[in-house]
């Protein structure tokens, strides 16, 4: 045994996590994908308390989680401007070279992704964060018919 099984591990689930996204969006470019949900994580964090960006972060597999916090200044979160405009302008400055086709619709499947990998009472607190226009726009979480909300 290498002693790096759990540095792999999170190699797998960060490749999982990509390949999910990429055959939703049905892009067919795994690099474009990863800089998609790299965006919108960032995104989602910026609007997010402290407490609430270090929750959500702690359930992103170790990969991810790095990424996540990469150029991260929890003093300047929540950011001000939290409209839903200002949210997709803050993923589309990732893509200024190759603007998304369709900037909602991309961030959506993000949204349907995190919904999936994320436990649901860890997304209805995201999702109660942020302000009801983002709140309208994500879904909400699938849940268990009978599962106790959180």
């Amino acid at each position: 045994m290498s002693g790096l099984e759990s540095l792999d591990h999170t190699v797998q689930l960060t490749h999982v996590w990509i390949n999910d996204l990429d055959a939703r969006l049905e892009w067919d470019n795994k690099a474009r994908s990863y800089r998609l949900l790299k965006a919108v994580l960032h995104a989602i964090r910026d609007w997010l308390s402290v407490n609430e960006a270090a929750n959500l972060g702690a359930q992103l597999p170790g990969l991810l989680r790095g990424a996540y916090y990469e150029q991260w200044h929890p003093a300047k979160t929540p950011v001000k401007s939290r409209s839903m405009d200002d949210f997709l302008a803050q993923v589309n400055e990732h893509f200024r070279r190759d603007p998304l086709p369709n900037t909602a619709q991309a961030v959506m499947e993000v949204c349907h992704l995190l919904n999936k990998k994320i436990t649901a009472g860890e997304i209805e607190d995201v999702r109660n964060s942020m302000p009801k226009e983002i709140r309208n726009f994500w879904p909400e979480p699938y849940r268990e018919p009978g599962a106790p909300r959180t």
